[in-house]
């Protein structure tokens, strides 16, 4: 089926950007403006295990109970409007979630026809708590091809939520690659929410008061028959959209210019932006191959147990007081117990000399333990701790009460062949019909080896060195340089993009893999990929196993790399001087 062409652009928006984002976003969205359909996107790694875990205690959950809870004021009010609404809040339960959406249209006498689609939900390997492939947007066109007012999704991509409704609403065919990667990259634009309109955003203190981010607007896309888009949000809600906060989030939680999915392979290195009026920003020339002939699929288990003891060092001789009472502390664990398997202490300078407040005299010593047996953490650990108030450092005493200790998770990332994996869209008559897979498919292996080429310094368009005047001045990075990072599993991504075309010129040649592991030593010694992004006058780094084995098993201060981007903002470096 070919796009149709004359049909006007899909306005869709987004009222969602994690479980546990602003309630009244979905009113918000419903009453700003006009919209064809809205979104919701409450699925990450970390929410996967939270809902495993509810559905260890009731197989009737395993969804996001928010939605419904926010269905339930909004639901006329979508059908007065004809507004669609598509999310994976079914999470693990698609189908137990769309039962509820019925028995709340029914009892609120709103006549709206409700579908779902499954398939994503895999045996679960030994150990594993969840197991879910990360499906496409074919499942939702055919539930809004049947004249569906509610879909519900399970583990499908974020950007399946936009791929799917773009496809129904101009008739694409599964072989319309640059189509369907203009709604990829519209979809990863919308997924996170206000990350589009300003929120977490880098130069926020650049703004006026009136376009800073105190309660930003949720974006929403004008979507094209030729997979272009404008994205923008209501008129008069907070925020700002401009191309900085668009890259921003283009950015965010990627990695090779090829961003593989289910639905089509989207090259990330075609995309531009410009701006299109006031909060507007256009997407365009976005090229698209053959998606892989493999799916993501997400496991989740439950990795062990872990603790957590916070000493607080006040005024003088801190590095003494933490060697002190780390010292006490190890000497004591083995007689408390068996040692935890993994024992990390961090000493966090948070102490100023001099200070006029105790707080700001003080420096934090954090301890981390985890153990596959939930005896030695809990009690074990924080006894050890507890029993020292007395016997240590002076001005002995830590945040908070020890806890008894709690399991942590992990997240792991493997990939099977589409064909294992039934995608099904369940029609709000009740039949099932099976989505098929795509019949055209580039492997992954050979995308990534192209990757590589591509990344390879001598392949990559660099732009021209940086050739005004000499003079440099030591400042930090974040002056001249936007970042935004985040996390896949245990990996982390920084995405850095220049102010201006100078900036770039500069940045591009001056922020090499050695140079980012010299700003963050964190990084030293674990492998760093660079891609470059040259229509976005960015720099995308992707650091493997920085994370551990992902968000939930937290060992990390900031687990999921959401900061990492503004560490490396801060640093000082050298910098062309006109450019500052």
């Amino acid at each position: 089926m070919s796009a149709a062409t004359g049909r006007r652009p899909l306005r869709i928006g987004n009222a969602s950007g994690f479980y546990g984002d602003r309630f009244d976003a979905m009113r918000e969205m419903l009453t700003g403006g006009a919209l064809d359909v809205l979104t919701g996107d409450y699925l990450a790694e970390l929410t996967m295990l939270v809902l495993g875990r509810d559905r260890l205690k009731d197989p009737r959950l395993g969804y996001a109970k928010t939605f419904l809870r926010q269905l339930e004021e909004n639901l006329a009010l979508a059908h007065e409007r004809g507004v669609r609404i598509v999310t994976n809040a079914g999470g693990l339960n698609p189908g137990g979630l769309a039962d509820a959406v019925r028995e709340l249209a029914g009892r609120t006498g709103v006549p709206v026809r409700v579908a779902h689609v499954e398939g994503d939900g895999l045996p679960l390997p030994e150990g594993a708590l969840t197991a879910n492939a990360y499906l496409g947007g074919g499942g939702i066109a055919q539930c809004l091809r049947a004249g569906a007012d509610v879909v519900v999704t399970g583990r499908v991509t974020d950007a399946a939520l936009v791929t799917g409704p773009a496809a129904w609403w101009f008739g694409w065919g599964p072989e319309e690659y640059d189509r369907l990667a203009g709604a990829v990259v519209a979809g990863h634009v919308l997924e996170c929410g206000t990350q589009a309109t300003g929120g977490n955003y880098a130069f926020f203190a650049d703004r006026s008061p009136e376009h800073r981010a105190r309660r930003p607007g949720f974006p929403l896309a004008e979507i094209r028959s030729d997979g272009s888009s404008v994205v923008t949000k209501h008129r008069g809600t907070g925020g700002h959209v401009d191309t900085g906060t668009v890259t921003a989030q283009l950015l965010y939680e990627t990695g090779a210019p090829r961003y593989a999915g289910p639905d089509v392979t989207a090259r990330l290195d075609t995309v531009r932006l410009a701006p299109d009026g006031p909060d507007r920003v256009r997407i365009s020339d976005v090229r698209g191959e053959a998606p892989p002939p493999t799916l993501k699929v997400g496991l989740t288990r439950v990795g062990g147990w872990r603790d957590e003891v916070v000493f607080v060092l006040t005024g003088l001789d801190v590095e003494a007081k933490a060697a002190l009472v780390r010292d006490q502390v190890e000497d004591a664990l083995p007689a408390a117990g068996r040692r935890p398997a993994e024992v990390r202490w961090e000493l966090v300078r948070t102490d100023r000399p001099d200070a006029d407040t105790q707080e700001c005299a003080s420096a934090l010593l954090r301890l981390t333990v985890r153990d596959p047996d939930p005896a030695n953490v809990g009690r074990a650990v924080s006894g050890a701790a507890v029993e020292l108030a007395l016997g240590s450092y002076p001005g002995f005493h830590v945040t908070a009460p020890p806890g008894k200790g709690a399991p942590y998770g992990v997240f792991e990332a493997l990939y099977i062949a589409a064909e294992e994996v039934d995608h099904v869209a369940v029609l709000p008559d009740g039949e099932r019909v099976r989505v098929p897979h795509p019949v055209r498919t580039r492997a992954l292996e050979a995308l990534e080896a192209l990757e590589a080429f591509e990344t390879a310094d001598a392949a990559v368009p660099l732009p021209t060195a940086w050739a005004g005047p000499a003079p440099t001045r030591r400042a930090p990075l974040g002056l001249v340089a936007g970042a935004r990072s985040g996390d896949k599993g245990g990996d982390a991504n920084v995405g850095v993009w220049a102010r201006s075309e100078d900036a770039w010129r500069w940045l591009a040649h001056a922020l090499t893999v050695d140079r980012f592991r010299e700003l963050l030593p964190e990084t030293a010694d674990l492998p760093v990929t660079r891609h470059v992004l040259p229509n976005l006058r960015a720099l995308n780094f992707v650091v493997e196993g920085l994370l551990g084995e992902g968000v939930a098993s937290r060992v990390r201060f900031d687990p999921q790399a959401k900061a990492l981007g503004e560490w490396l903002r801060s640093r000082h470096t050298d910098i062309p001087e006109v450019l500052l």
